[in-house]
């Protein structure tokens, strides 16, 4: 009776739609990543001034599917800040440049960020090997951060989505006919300052404070993006025909922060950035003195050594005898 009932239950097993689905879902091919999936979407760059979707779409693509989209690539970016607040005037100027090869979205790049204050990072993906350095440090292999690379890539390819989200997604496209750059049609837009829309009811909670209130920076900054309010917007796009990637944009705008504890703050923030070399794969190569992956650089502890201050050895000392065993 055993016998006859074991192969049934077996055979009830293997039927069971439960577990096909598992099995389907387990043993199925990998999906695409996503940067893949959306470069495959047909973005009319004739319809960008006129359908709102797409030009979010376009104005926010980032580095990964602009690759998938456009292949191997040259992209550089100048931003200029100028911040004036309680008769001050402090001004910043940053530089992002990032060179893509073949491969796509998994493929060999390089970025660079520095600015006009001595500050920079540098990022080179070489054969699936990263490495990374500060302006004037010495590369580093980082085997263990994963996806440090790709949010660097991203943020140096950002410039136009950044500009877009500080101005509250106000990019207004006004179509101006066709244009060309380095031999690729394009498609030219005129930029403007759109109408404010009302605000889309937010469902994060309000930002926890201490007791006492925040410090004064954590305050400014909550005033920057809570109060900022856009003022002028201009400049030009040009869309790439085929491939829906703004190639060239030259943007200049102002933005004010009315606080009625200090007075009013004022940015004005220009961007001049440009897709070169199209289809030309850059000559990437591992850098030759790069240092090795560590758990923990020596930091600190390596720069005293180098001025002669060695690290203190730690005595465990001595504690009281133990009793003896013919102690009363």
């Amino acid at each position: 009776m055993r016998r006859c009932l074991l192969p049934l239950l077996v055979l009830a097993a293997c039927a069971d739609p439960v577990d096909k689905a598992a099995k389907a879902r387990i043993f199925s091919p990998e999906d695409p990543p996503q940067a893949v999936s959306s470069a495959k979407e047909k973005l009319p760059p004739t319809e960008v001034a006129d359908n709102p979707k797409i030009a979010r779409r376009v104005l926010g693509m980032g580095a990964a599917e602009a690759t998938e989209r456009l292949g191997p690539h040259r992209y550089s970016a100048t931003l200029d800040l100028e911040w004036t607040a309680n008769g001050k005037n402090v001004r910043l100027n940053e530089t992002r440049l990032l060179e893509a090869g073949q491969g796509g979205v998994s493929g060999d790049f390089h970025a660079l960020q520095e600015n006009s204050r001595d500050q920079g990072l540098e990022v080179l993906r070489v054969k699936g090997q990263v490495f990374a350095r500060s302006r004037y440090g010495k590369f580093r292999l980082r085997s263990r951060d994963r996806g440090m690379a790709e949010r660097i890539r991203e943020e140096t390819f950002g410039a136009i989505p950044d500009f877009d989200q500080l101005f509250r997604g106000r990019i207004k496209l006004t179509a101006q006919g066709t244009g060309s750059l380095e031999g690729r049609v394009t498609w030219k837009y005129v930029v403007s300052l759109a109408d404010a829309s009302p605000d889309a009811p937010s469902r994060l909670p309000p930002p926890q404070l201490a007791k006492n209130g925040g410090d004064e920076t954590t305050l400014r900054r909550l005033a920057f993006q809570e109060l900022r309010q856009p003022r002028t917007l201009q400049g030009e796009v040009q869309v790439d025909a085929d491939t829906s990637v703004v190639v060239r944009a030259r943007l200049d705008g102002r933005l004010v922060v009315q606080r009625p504890d200090v007075g009013p703050a004022e940015l004005r923030l220009t961007l001049d950035s440009k897709v070169s070399d199209i289809g030309k794969s850059p000559a990437l190569v591992a850098p030759k003195d790069a240092l090795p992956d560590q758990d923990k650089p020596q930091g600190i502890a390596a720069a005293l050594e180098r001025f002669g201050i060695q690290k203190a050895v730690r005595d465990g000392g001595t504690g009281p005898d133990e009793p003896s065993d013919d102690a009363e």
